[in-house]
């Protein structure tokens, strides 16, 4: 499956943004979705999951209450709505599919990822 992730730029702190997620190649609801972040100098790290069908996700303590996942698997989309965002949340967004049987939050997990979008958020 091919992932191509956008909606990514600058937003004052406070702001919100969304990013999406397209896939292409393979039944998309097949696959447990996830996103993922990178901040300059920082590991690759869990932001959030859903399952194959939407009813079931899981968030990053550090995202919770904030962030929202969702999938429309008729349009083969994963979306990450951000609220309240923070400067620390500036890293670049990759989503990634998982053909395990779950969603997960080791990237060890996720066989496919996007090229990653960037989201800066000023102070």
């Amino acid at each position: 499956v091919q992932l191509q992730a956008c909606g990514g730029g600058l937003v004052q702190g406070g702001g919100s943004l969304r990013l999406s997620c397209a896939a292409s190649g393979q039944i998309f609801s097949t696959y447990a979705m996830g996103w993922f972040r990178q901040a300059p100098g920082k590991e690759r790290e869990f932001v959030t999951a859903i399952s194959r069908s939407g009813s079931s996700t899981m968030y990053a303590d550090s995202v919770k209450g904030r962030f929202t996942i969702s999938r429309d698997n008729a349009k083969s989309t994963v979306s990450l709505q951000m609220t309240s965002l923070k400067p620390e949340d500036t890293a670049v967004y990759y989503c990634a599919a998982t053909t395990g049987m779950y969603y997960y939050s080791d990237l060890g997990r996720y066989n496919y990822w996007g090229q990653g979008t960037l989201v800066t958020v000023s102070s």
